[in-house]
């Protein structure tokens, strides 16, 4: 599965937000959209407001791609729950993005690479699918090896508002899914409206 490489700048100014929560935030340099003319961007038609609500989806968890995005939409559609529901807890509950929330990592970039490279135990067994799909009770751990590495530990120690549906113990390097989340528990660094998303994707996939 290809990780994405491009520009994240470009990416949060777009989007007007530091949506990948990057230290230096790209917001302070340049505040407008990139390209010549962002600053006197024209109204968007409905399609397109459906698009950028897809695009935003997708920047926040890592690029990830539509055709992946398709592929949980299209097995939430078979949910006995509602489908926005059953398509965004999919998202929330792979193991990148739990890391993430965990703290493991500063950014869901970062995420994907401790997942990708080994780092991340689920009940004691090395996983290493990003998009692996944690369930309720399941125990994330840093690998003892990777527990010394700056880049975690530096993140761990900014742990704050944790989401209730997940509890961590920094000290132990371990987080664990306590339940999947109702959307409006999960803290987005951007308002992203799911059911428009969903609408989109019925049309369009």
């Amino acid at each position: 599965m290809a990780r994405y490489t491009g520009p994240k700048n470009r990416i949060a100014r777009r989007f007007g937000v530091n949506i990948f929560s990057r230290a230096r935030n790209p917001m302070l340099h340049k505040p407008n959209p990139p390209g010549v003319h962002g600053a006197k961007r024209k109204k968007k038609s409905d399609y397109g407001l459906q698009l950028e609500e897809l695009k935003k989806l997708s920047a926040v968890y890592g690029m990830i791609s539509r055709k992946q995005i398709v592929r949980y939409f299209r097995k939430a559609q078979t949910s006995p729950m509602e489908t926005p529901l059953a398509f965004i807890q999919q998202l929330e509950c792979r193991l990148d993005s739990l890391v993430y929330r965990f703290r493991m990592a500063p950014t869901i970039f970062a995420a994907q690479q401790l997942v990708n490279h080994g780092h991340i135990l689920v009940d004691g067994n090395r996983v290493d699918i990003r998009s692996f799909q944690v369930s309720p009770e399941q125990v994330i751990t840093v690998k003892e090896k990777s527990q010394n590495r700056k880049d975690i530990k530096t993140s761990l120690e900014h742990l704050k508002d944790v989401p209730e549906y997940i509890e961590v113990d920094a000290a132990k390097f371990l987080g664990k899914l306590i339940v999947r989340p109702d959307i409006d528990q999960i803290p987005f660094p951007i308002n992203i409206d799911v059911p428009l998303i969903c609408e989109f994707l019925a049309h369009n996939s």
